[in-house]
């Protein structure tokens, strides 16, 4: 997720300082991503030290302004322009987990499978009932009435929705994978014991029988 682009997005329509920063980019993606304060502040810092955004003057509360620059503009239409890579994918945390689950030994991977599923379909359910929410013109929560914001949040939500139904049909192959890996790794040590060679372990390592 790039704080970094999102914030010149806002900035782009006018000054704006922290805290409004992160009220508007929560609004605009249903609090997903929740930011706080000093992300925000840090990242004006870098925006600021790249020569991307400027400061624009204070308020009568001493809140601190920002803007965007020329070069910041240009950026961020170099943002909108290009696709998000896919030659880097960001780290998954599940699927490290099962990569690491089916290494080391004495884990249940199939209950690793069965419980992310679970947690996974309860998701899906809850993300599919804001859709409905959304699409019946309640709006984000606890937010008012905005029709461009509420679609962003609408695009968030399906976003959301394809990513964990995609994540569930992964979850159903990697339970049929760990089955099919489970009968050859029957059929070795079985062919084994005939054969009087070691049997295979569950991860393809020999020991004596």
């Amino acid at each position: 997720m790039s704080i970094r682009h999102g914030l010149l997005a806002l900035l782009d329509q006018g000054p704006s300082y922290g805290y409004q920063l992160r009220t508007e980019f929560e609004a605009r993606t249903g609090a997903t991503w929740p930011l706080n304060v000093g992300q925000v502040y840090t990242t004006l810092s870098r925006l600021e030290r790249d020569g991307l955004v400027e400061p624009a003057g204070e308020d009568d509360e001493g809140h601190q302004f920002y803007a965007a620059t020329e070069a910041g503009r240009a950026e961020l239409r170099t943002w909108f322009d290009t696709p998000v890579p896919r030659t880097n994918p960001p780290r998954d945390e599940l699927a490290i987990k099962l990569a690491m689950a089916v290494t080391v030994p004495g884990v249940d991977v199939p209950a690793v499978v069965q419980g992310q599923r679970r947690h996974s379909i309860k998701a899906l359910q809850d993300y599919t009932r804001l859709k409905a929410r959304a699409l019946a013109g309640e709006g984000r929560p606890g937010a008012a009435a905005q029709p461009a914001a509420d679609l962003a949040w609408l695009l968030v939500l399906e976003q959301l929705i394809f990513q964990t139904e995609a994540e569930v049909r992964w979850l159903d192959h990697c339970e049929t994978r760990l089955a099919q890996h489970a009968e050859v790794e029957q059929a070795r040590a079985a062919a084994g014991e005939r054969d009087g060679a070691p049997a295979p372990t569950r991860f393809g390592r020999r020991t004596k029988v």
